[in-house]
């Protein structure tokens, strides 16, 4: 069952009539820990959707934005008219799209109906479940996108086929995502440093849950030329953690990367640990002191890698 939301009326083609329905667990939620869940397919995603949560969203949407220059896509867009956003949160990137392509129909698809009911007019939100078969009509769609989504989706193979189907021809698809690994060029960083521990650990719980964040972003491309993208590329780039970089640029990035993390500790890991490695919340909240202070103190030059692989379907597509 899902729930259009935002502007009225839907984006032509992108939405079936059957899609317009509503039941009692698309606005509810679960609490778990002091966090607030999302119900609809309850526990397909293992973040939370709450106040504090939203508030960190939108700050990783900021830092992204200055690592990427400002671009909100790297994908060469010509006067898109029909564009999906999954899994897109609060709408932040959605509503900033609108603005910059104000002729397109943009429609945010989330698990959670967190988004806010003033926003232009030709953006739209549905909560759906992408890992499930797609409402949007074959051929309909100029171009895609997904930004960090690899902690969430189970199975990317199906995911991209959805999507080759949806896109017009010419169309493009275009993931992006941190990977969840403590990246060190200088030596600074120890073998025992506690942010490289943590972020191995939760790639390891989320594994136990069926989901490789890891995996994922490393075969991005190669899963998008096995379903048929032509024109595949990959940007890659490094988020700094911390105020570590001398150039001021690079250093507002890794205060927006650090501020982001920081908040975002106890929302990022205490599902994940307790359903996939069987913590108990109290296992959690100790080891948690650690990981913040190392946040806070680390000397070491620590970055995220980033990256975005963006590919187009075939103007004379092969049928699926």
């Amino acid at each position: 069952m899902t729930e259009p939301s935002g502007s009225r009326g839907g984006p032509s083609g992108m939405l079936s009539a059957d899609s317009i329905s509503m039941s009692e667990d698309v606005r509810d939620y679960v609490f778990e820990n002091s966090r607030r869940y999302h119900k609809y397919s309850e526990g397909r995603y293992h973040f939370p959707n709450d106040d504090a949560e939203q508030e960190r969203e939108d700050m990783q949407h900021a830092m992204v934005i200055l690592l990427c220059d400002g671009k909100l896509h790297f994908a060469p867009l010509d006067d898109p008219k029909s564009v999906l956003d999954l899994g897109t949160g609060t709408g932040i990137w959605a509503i900033d799209m609108g603005d910059q392509y104000p002729a397109a129909e943009i429609l945010g698809v989330d698990l959670s109906p967190i988004q806010p009911l003033w926003v232009p007019q030709n953006v739209q939100f549905l909560v759906d479940n992408v890992e499930e078969e797609w409402v949007q009509a074959p051929n309909s769609v100029d171009y895609i996108h997904a930004r960090q989504m690899a902690p969430s989706i189970r199975d990317w193979p199906r995911i991209i086929s959805e999507a080759y189907k949806a896109l017009k021809p010419g169309g493009w698809l275009e993931i992006q995502d941190l990977k969840c690994v403590a990246g060190c060029d200088d030596g600074t960083m120890k073998d025992d440093d506690a942010l490289a521990a943590y972020a191995d650990t939760l790639a390891d719980a989320l594994r136990r849950l069926d989901i490789d964040c890891i995996e994922s972003v490393e075969n991005y491309a190669r899963w998008l030329r096995d379903a048929g993208f032509m024109n595949v590329k990959e940007v890659k780039m490094k988020a700094p953690l911390g105020t570590w970089p001398t150039d001021p640029h690079q250093k507002k990035i890794g205060l927006y990367n650090r501020n982001m993390i920081y908040d975002g500790l106890h929302g990022f890991t205490i599902r994940p640990f307790t359903h996939g490695l069987g913590w108990t919340p109290e296992q959690v909240e100790v080891y948690l002191i650690d990981v913040r202070k190392a946040i806070l103190k680390s000397e070491a030059h620590i970055y995220l890698p980033y990256q975005c692989v963006y590919a187009q379907k075939p103007l004379r597509a092969r049928s699926l």
